[in-house]
């Protein structure tokens, strides 16, 4: 016989799966990589960046990403360095509810099979 303890258990554990479900149709857009700000010498022997002492150009954003496998490093403008920002973290949002949901599912799992074996 399944308490009445277990099934309320059950069902909480259940909404509590449904709500972080809703939760990810609304993170949005999301980008892997991460996000530097640094700067460079070009190389050109007049340039200031090769004075004594150096005076580096920029800084300016980078983004670092893995595209099919491989590591890609791109130069970003600050409005695209703002939305890479917002995307990055949407994405580390979305791993954070995608592990949060993993460990609900276990729990509703671990409850169901308790109520079929009776509660035991």
């Amino acid at each position: 016989m399944v308490t009445k303890s277990l099934e309320s258990r059950l069902r909480a554990s259940m909404a509590r799966d449904e709500a972080l479900a809703s939760q990810l149709a609304d993170v949005g857009v999301v980008a892997s990589g991460s996000l530097a700000r640094r700067s460079h010498r070009c190389g050109k022997p007049n340039s200031a960046c090769m004075a004594d002492p150096p005076r580096p150009h920029g800084p300016c954003w980078h983004l670092t990403a893995k595209v099919a496998s491989r590591t890609v490093n791109r130069r970003l403008s600050e409005d695209e360095a703002q939305a890479y920002s917002e995307w990055i973290a949407n994405d580390r949002h979305l791993r954070a509810l995608i592990d949060e949901r993993r460990g609900a599912a276990q729990e509703v799992i671990e409850l169901a099979l308790e109520s079929r074996n009776g509660g035991v």
